[in-house]
């Protein structure tokens, strides 16, 4: 909860300082989080590195540009709203991930899966719903919630391609962390310099040498401390799931949830109306309804492959995430 909390309200600091460099904030955050796991791993065997085959890059080519996909969508998405209706703004990613994986084991979940995943959309829709006597820069952009659905697809089709990557790297967590935090600080330092943020962060550092005005303190040293918590969220989704249970680790995402709302409307005068309040508890409720039927849920073979899904979700810690590598992937 705690890495979580950190890098969201990190995140937003810097995007807030420089909303310009954001491909390339979230380059510099994937490279920290590749050298942490190399210094780690000389340290404790439980951190593997893999030696570099293509082959294996080929195989987990589809993990990693979803991966990536998530994580600049993740960072757009909280750079054009406020941290306190982020949960909002990524609120179907309960009820997508229960579409993508009945589409892709072509199974049907049921009825009470379908009727949380309602209960989520429901709340969805009504906080993005536009309500009279809000100030014109709380009010999300089209594009802002545009981002919000696209990062909430994204950790969808990523929740299933760990699945299906993992047997390619031996079912170890921490090597397909790496290979996907490498393959992302690949494709989005080809992509920062691209879009030219490459060239305007160059730009910004002569121009504050020179005299002008740049927060490049925030720039800076919000790289290193979302890098390194960054690397902590990787480790501690696995850890939450493990030592715990998915329903365990769901009321603790909830938790951190509210506190998420509640540190928004402190550290950064975001407004929360009663409309916004409404949809979050709404949210949150039908995320926890979910967790609690699928706990009472009898072991149906037609429906584990839901239940071993949603296990994989919420080890993605990172997603929330990577925002939350901007969340994840939590």
């Amino acid at each position: 909860m705690v890495a979580a909390l950190v890098m969201v309200f990190v995140n937003k600091m810097v995007l807030n300082a420089a909303p310009n460099l954001t491909v390339l904030f979230m380059f510099f955050q994937s490279l920290t989080t590749v050298l942490l796991l190399i210094v780690t791993s000389r340290f404790t065997n439980y951190v593997e590195i893999p030696t570099i085959e293509y082959e294996t890059a080929r195989k987990l080519a589809p993990l990693i540009l979803v991966d990536t996909a998530g994580f600049t969508f993740n960072a757009f998405c909280l750079r054009d709203i406020e941290a306190a209706f982020y949960q909002i703004a990524r609120g179907l990613v309960l009820p997508l991930t229960i579409s993508v994986v009945a589409i892709t084991s072509r199974s049907r979940p049921s009825w009470s899966v379908v009727a949380c995943a309602a209960i989520v959309t429901s709340g969805f829709f009504f906080g993005v719903s536009f309500s009279d006597g809000v100030p014109a820069r709380a009010v999300p952009t089209p594009l802002g919630l545009f981002y919000g659905l696209l990062s909430s697809f994204s950790i969808a089709l990523h929740a299933v391609l760990v699945k299906s990557s993992l047997p390619y790297v031996n079912g170890s967590s921490t090597i397909l962390s790496f290979w996907s935090n490498l393959g992302s600080a690949v494709l989005l330092g080809c992509l920062a310099g691209l879009k030219g943020e490459v060239y305007d962060f160059w730009t910004m550092v002569k121009s504050n040498s020179g005299g002008l005005k740049w927060d490049w303190a925030t720039f800076f040293w919000g790289n290193i401390v979302t890098g390194i918590f960054g690397f902590l969220i990787s480790i501690a989704g696995i850890l939450s799931v493990k030592v715990t249970s998915p329903v365990t680790h769901m009321f603790s995402s909830a938790a951190r949830s509210v506190l998420q709302i509640i540190l928004g409307v402190k550290i950064f005068g975001d407004i929360v109306t009663t409309q916004r309040a409404a949809s979050a508890f709404i949210i949150l409720s039908g995320t926890l309804l979910y967790t609690y039927v699928k706990s009472r849920e009898n072991n149906n073979p037609r429906e584990s492959e839901v239940t071993s899904t949603q296990k994989d979700l919420e080890s993605q810690t990172v997603i929330e995430l990577k925002t939350e590598k901007s969340d994840e992937k939590s």
